[in-house]
């Protein structure tokens, strides 16, 4: 089963495009980047030409004679021959490039030659990627995919793009939704909190229509990113990697949620550990949030690099790295426990992120003031607060109101209630 996914747009869109450059999907490990791309090449072209570099390391042979397009297509041709080159009908399909970055150098001359397609697909791992990233700057298309946000979901579970349409409706006209449209929303957002946007998670849930083998497939997911965390982390780097991939859904449980490197390891010191928030970063595994030096404008440069949050980049991972008691709560009873406000914070986090934003937060060290996000328009700072239930909003209320923060003229407040308007705070629920 195929499942729709916002790239496919974007995909038909490059095509259009008649001065379309190579183009590069990265993003995690297993968010659907090879399916995607397969739907789209069965759609769209006569010949597919997909070679994968971990499958078929064989291929790596393809440059002994240098990069040009037509050298890498005769050596292809030599180690298959039943691979059909038809010029203007032809995509080229190089799947895992984080195995074999240095294909990256060939997009430029494929470019410049003209008469294939070319997409390339990889996982944001380690220096591998970089490499890929320095290479054939200005002749290729880079797009990141990351795993199903809620709008993905919902068109997974069949419905329209107009159900999307009358939710953002509601939210310009501040319009409240009825007791049966909120029943219906909240229930099929926690079916999302717990499953998360994987596509093998999802599919399964769609086809069986319950949670059945959701845990297990997580929780294979999750090895299978410890397993990558080995394959491609250098040295000493793989064991504090995943010291500090442990020890994030533990950490985000806890009342102050700013990531405490001291706890990772007995004698952790955050030197040692920069580039492995770095590193897990840039795979996509986790999103960064850096706490503001003041909630003011622009957010970029506004930071303090050694003080932040970790979230997981797919809420339903850390879910599934919950204890077994959580789990079955969870899955039975649509009960979040004590770590509610930690998946709330996780998945706001992980929307924004697929949005295009970057995550910051602010903590006073004077006082309790304390904002979980901000966002931003075009000449205001947007303080966002998370609430899992309906409770106040003090910080929010104060940053609104003080003058010691003139960007700031108005919030909005995420929780599990419905639409308002009050005291220049915008209430939306979370779906």
């Amino acid at each position: 089963m195929y499942l729709s996914r916002k790239t496919d747009k974007f995909l038909s869109e490059w095509k259009a495009d008649e001065d379309r450059k190579p183009l590069i999907i990265k993003g995690p490990r297993q968010v659907g980047k090879t399916e995607t791309v397969r739907h789209f090449a069965k759609e769209n072209y006569e010949s597919v030409i997909e070679i994968n570099f971990v499958v078929e390391p064989k291929y790596e042979k393809i440059i002994a004679d240098g990069y040009s397009a037509e050298s890498i297509v005769k050596y292809i041709s030599l180690l298959d021959p039943s691979k059909k080159f038809i010029a203007g009908k032809t995509l080229i399909f190089f799947d895992e490039i984080q195995k074999f970055p240095d294909i990256a150098t060939s997009l430029k001359f494929f470019k410049q030659d003209g008469r294939f397609d070319v997409i390339c697909s990889g996982s944001m791992l380690g220096i591998n990627y970089h490499k890929i990233e320095s290479n054939s700057v200005g002749y290729k298309t880079d797009h990141i995919m990351r795993s199903m946000d809620f709008d993905e979901f919902l068109t997974a579970k069949g419905y329209e793009s107009s159900l999307r349409e009358d939710m953002l409706d509601h939210m310009k006209a501040l319009k409240p939704f009825s007791e049966l449209e909120m029943d219906l929303f909240r229930s099929m957002f926690l079916d999302y909190c717990v499953l998360g946007g994987m596509p093998a998670v999802v599919s399964k849930y769609i086809e069986t229509g319950t949670f059945e083998g959701s845990l297990e497939t997580q929780r294979q997911l999750l090895e299978d990113y410890k397993e990558d965390i080995r394959k491609y982390a250098d040295g000493l780097d793989q064991t504090r990697i995943l010291n500090v991939y442990n020890r994030i859904a533990p950490q985000l449980a806890k009342e102050n949620k700013k990531f405490q490197i001291s706890k990772v390891a007995t004698g952790a010191r955050f030197r040692d550990y920069r580039g492995c928030i770095e590193w897990l970063n840039d795979a996509g595994i986790v999103n960064v949030c850096y706490c503001m030096s003041f909630p003011e404008l622009p957010l970029r440069g506004n930071y303090d690099e050694d003080k932040f949050k970790l979230y997981f980049a797919d809420s339903g991972l850390l879910v599934a790295m919950l204890d077994d008691e959580a789990q079955d709560d969870l899955r039975a009873n649509k009960n979040l426990g004590v770590y509610k406000g930690a998946l709330y914070e996780n998945i706001v986090g992980e929307a924004f992120v697929k949005s295009g934003c970057e995550l910051y937060y602010y903590r006073r060290d004077d006082s309790q003031l304390e904002q979980d996000f901000f966002m931003r328009t075009k000449d205001h700072l947007v303080p966002v607060e998370v609430k899992a239930e309906n409770g106040k909003t003090k910080s929010l209320k104060t940053l609104i109101s003080s003058d010691r923060y003139p960007d700031i003229s108005f919030g909005v407040k995420l929780f599990n209630g419905n639409i308002g308007f009050e005291d220049n705070v915008y209430s939306f629920p979370y779906f």
